[in-house]
């Protein structure tokens, strides 16, 4: 973490000389040496941080690296915080900046002070540095020494020997079915999960099966460790075939080169038949060492990997034909299974330690490593509730502290120490949400955005690039996908319940972040405070010098008089304010001075106004009113140039039915000043004309637009807008009340749009929307279309989602042969005219559910039977003869290969929803 810390103060240096050096006078030599010297150490701390936890003295280096780059960080944040700010026309303005002069003066001497007396600090820093530099390489000299076997990975399989009869059976029977089936060419399989799944134990089960064994000629078993070195990997191997041939390992082999050990190796396998275990696969490095030296003999050969990254294993079964094993965790059941055999000796649990058992394994999410692990601590304690409990309450504090769960903590911190700098604040980032909480995916982004973790790429946005780290987490076994749109997209996730107890000691100890829950603690040198429910007498908890973000998650006291608020002014360089669900009514006044703040959210207040001092905000990049009552913004927010993501709307159900009512804001005249807008959801336009619908052609960046209340005769000057929006991937559009939508003038569409929602009465579907190659997920609300609206859809080639609400008067719809060839949902809603449906075959062969709610129909859709792949059936509020043609038209008897979807006819509505 301090790579982080220290690549995160370059950026700023390096933006300083650049921009601001002028301006600090006298001190430019100064700050080309603590860039100069921090460019220096940042090679060796990226492989410091990794060795942190077995080195103390190591740790206290590395801490103080992290300490005088947080210092500086401060020092040039104070100085942007100090600087006059801009001023407007007029004597009193000039007045003003005769006086700001004189404040610059001041505030310029006293930074250049402050950066000359850090240098010591750098200079001790660096004498230190020169000796641990040395000191590593002695290290580094008698690890290679140690050999790589016997390194890191093996207490996952070390520990969960006894516990590997638990729900290995069919994983392990389709492993020995891969490897000694198939075709004559090499194949890879790879098997992959998180720590501690019992990857290893798993493997080594199939790889000592006897028909394993009688399949294969030769064998070798490699485990690559956290910091393996090539040679040594070879080595291993190589000595391992020299040992299954029975034969002595030739002295040569030490002094072979890279090239040699590759040649050697593919020499011994090239007329055998053979297996290799590449264990524990942390990354693309050891794939790459070794892949070469495997080749492929057509004699049915065999490479068995395991690796916690599903993108190692992707790579690796591409470049080799083969198969890919996500082992899961323990179901409820096996894991009580386990937890019984290891506790009670496969007793069941007594009936008062029910419910502490299950709340235990619960926190375990049915990790077999983690389950023995805690049933190690358990089992000398005494078997009463009140001993268990104070383990499930301090499980965390157990995780730190208590050897006997020393190895899991090794196995769960092995994927953290693996990853790249910029991915560690991320994952550290994790730490400050509540236990439990599902977090949404794009929420996350902008908040790694404005917390500065995210690196500039050319091409890309930053969003783009924030979602490219958060794949790789989700890759490496690390964030757990929770929910997911009916068009794949990841919507909320989540990670394991250890794993996080893990990361919040590590922010922690790194002065990342810390929790504040129901204590009465200071911090003082903390960068980030997230307060966690309801606190009393607390306010002292949150008096930080230096906090860069504060955050509130279900405490509902906060209000714009609380003293939890910005306690002491100790608060002005937030960069992140997250004040969601509050009990605000008006908006704070101490935000306004909050000049470095990039991430506010106010969403779930009752906050109605915002006021004019917003505009004080220029780095501001978020402004989140949602679920708000904010119809109007300051025309001052315009001057807002960072502003990328403006959100203030908020829906209303108005009925059992599949309906909601939306609204927004009223748009500002100068809207497409905003140039730096990605998305802007809602503006109402049906008070604006004209000139508002011209205005957003010139916001170029826009990805998400909403509008609302929209008027037929706009629909030109929209259109002229949309053709201009090159990067728009949603738009969402609702006319006022009965008014047409005209989307005719529109010749050229956005070739990358995803996702379009259009809701109001339609004379004919837009001709352009058969053009949309990309799109995704297509909505029809209140369409009241007369023609065919399947015709110009059927062949789209990547929609996957399709929902039509009140949006068809015909009395029939037919899905004829070969189309919607990717749909997974089909929504029918409130087509009361609606008497027939027909899927030809060949049709729909994706779809997976099906909902038809509150339409005419007379009967199940005829050839119905014919989509395999349907996996559920959702009926409601249909006519009382509608039930009984299930039986008729598409009974059991009539899906192919016996294939029966669930049917479900629930009371309430399957929600589809428009959210851009």
């Amino acid at each position: 973490m301090a790579e982080a810390a220290v690549n995160f103060l370059l950026k700023k240096l390096t933006s300083l000389l650049e921009d601001e050096v002028n301006q600090l006078k006298g001190i430019r030599e100064e700050v080309m040496y603590i860039r100069d010297e921090f460019e220096h150490m940042k090679a060796f701390l990226r492989v410091a941080d990794a060795k942190e936890e077995t080195n103390l003295a190591l740790k206290v280096w590395i801490r103080q690296v992290r300490d005088v780059a947080y210092d500086i960080e401060d020092v040039l944040d104070e100085y942007r915080v100090r600087l006059p700010h801009n001023c407007s026309n007029g004597f009193f303005a000039s007045l003003q900046r005769s006086f700001s002069s004189l404040e610059h003066f001041n505030v310029r001497n006293q930074i250049a002070s402050e950066i000359k007396g850090i240098n010591s600090r750098i200079s001790r820093i660096v004498e230190a540095y020169q000796r641990y530099r040395s000191t590593y390489q002695v290290m580094e000299q008698d690890l290679n020494s140690t050999g790589i076997t016997l390194l890191d990975g093996q207490g996952d399989a070390l520990l969960l020997e006894e516990a590997d009869l638990v729900g290995i059976e069919r994983p392990k029977q389709q492993l020995v079915e891969w490897l000694v089936t198939g075709k004559f060419e090499s194949e890879v399989v790879s098997v992959v999960g998180m720590g501690g799944l019992g990857k290893t134990t798993l493997v080594k089960k199939v790889y000592d099966d006897v028909n394993v064994k009688t399949c294969f000629t030769i064998r070798a078993w490699a485990t690559v460790s956290l910091s393996f070195k090539t040679e040594e990997l070879l080595k291993d191997i190589l000595q391992q075939l020299y040992k299954a041939l029975r034969k002595r390992v030739p002295e040569e082999v030490d002094s072979k080169n890279y090239d040699q050990l590759l040649l050697k190796i593919k020499k011994i396998l090239n007329d055998r038949k053979y297996l290799i275990v590449i264990d524990d696969v942390l990354g693309f490095d050891a794939w790459n060492a070794v892949r070469y030296a495997l080749p492929n003999n057509y004699l049915g050969s065999r490479v068995l990997l395991t690796t916690r990254d599903s993108e190692v294993a992707t790579t690796a079964c591409t470049e080799f034909p083969g198969n890919i094993y996500n082992l899961n965790p323990l179901s409820r059941e096996e894991s009580r299974a386990l937890f019984c055999k290891k506790i009670f000796k496969n007793d069941s649990c007594p009936p008062h330690l029910e419910k502490i058992s299950d709340e235990i394994m619960g926190k375990c999410e049915g990790l077999p490593l983690a389950i023995v692990a805690v049933c190690s601590v358990l089992v000398t304690k005494e078997k009463n509730i009140d001993e268990w409990e104070m383990v499930r309450r301090g499980l965390g504090a157990e995780l730190q502290e208590n050897d006997k769960l020393k190895n899991l903590k090794k196995i769960l911190s092995h994927s953290y120490y693996d990853l790249p700098y910029y991915l560690k604040s991320c994952l550290l980032y994790f730490s400050i949400f509540p236990e439990g909480l599902q977090i949404g995916q794009t929420r996350l982004i902008r908040l790694w955005i404005a917390e500065g973790f995210v690196e500039e790429k050319e091409g890309h946005t930053l969003e783009e690039v924030a979602e490219g780290y958060f794949k790789k987490l989700v890759n490496r076994s690390l964030i757990q996908v929770a929910e997911t749109t009916s068009d794949g997209k990841v919507k909320t996730c989540r990670i394991h319940y250890l794993l996080r107890e893990i990361i919040v000691s590590k922010a922690r100890a790194q002065n990342f972040a810390a929790i504040a829950k129901e204590q009465n603690k200071s911090w003082p040198a903390v960068r980030r405070i997230s307060v966690h429910n309801t606190l009393q007498n607390a306010h002292h908890s949150l008096v930080v010098p230096k906090l860069r973000s504060l955050m509130f998650w279900g405490v509902d006291s906060v209000n714009e008089s609380s003293k939890l608020l910005f306690p002491s002014g100790h608060s002005r360089l937030l960069n992140v304010l997250h004040l969601q669900d509050a009990s605000l009514k008006q908006f704070p006044k101490q935000v306004g001075s909050l000049f470095l703040l990039k991430y506010l959210s106010l969403r779930n207040t009752k906050l109605k106004n915002i006021p004019s001092s917003i505009r004080k905000l220029g780095y501001l990049e978020t402004l989140d009113l949602k679920k708000t009552r904010v119809s109007k913004l300051p025309v001052d927010i315009l001057e807002l140039k960072r502003l990328r993501h403006l959100l203030v709307y908020r829906y209303e159900m108005l009925s059992n039915y599949n309906n909601h009512f939306k609204y927004g804001f009223k748009a500002m005249k100068r809207i497409g000043c905003l140039q730096s807008l990605q998305k802007l959801c809602f503006i109402e336009s049906s008070q604006c004309g004209n000139h508002i619908m011209e205005e957003l052609g010139l916001l170029r960046q826009l990805r998400r637009l909403g509008i609302i209340k929209f008027r037929t005769r706009d629909g030109k000057a929209l259109c002229s807008s949309i053709e201009k929006l090159k990067n728009l991937r949603a738009f969402s559009l609702t006319a006022h009340k009965n008014e047409i939508i005209d989307m005719e003038h529109l010749t050229c569409p956005p070739q990358f749009l995803q996702r379009l929602y259009l809701s109001g009465h339609l004379q004919k579907l837009p001709k352009w929307i058969s053009s949309l190659q990309g799109l995704v997920k297509l909505l029809l609300r209140r369409s009241r279309l007369t023609g065919d609206p399947l015709s110009p859809l059927h062949h789209l080639p990547n929609l996957v989602h399709l929902g039509f609400f009140q949006a068809f008067d015909g009395e029939s719809l037919l899905f004829m042969a070969g189309g919607f060839q990717r749909l997974k949902f089909l929504g029918l809603s409130k087509l009361e005219r609606l008497k027939r449906v027909a899927v030809e075959k060949g049709a729909l062969p994706c779809l997976e559910k099906l909902v038809v709610e509150d339409c005419g129909l007379q009967q199940v859709p005829s050839g119905i039977e014919n989509l395999t792949m349907l996996k559920l059936l959702v009926f409601q509020k249909m006519p009382s003869n509608f039930i009984s043609s299930l039986h008729l038209c598409g009974g059991e008897d009539n899906w192919k290969d016996s294939h029966m979807p669930e049917v479900y006819f629930p009371d309430s509505e399957d929600g589809i929803t428009d959210d851009v």
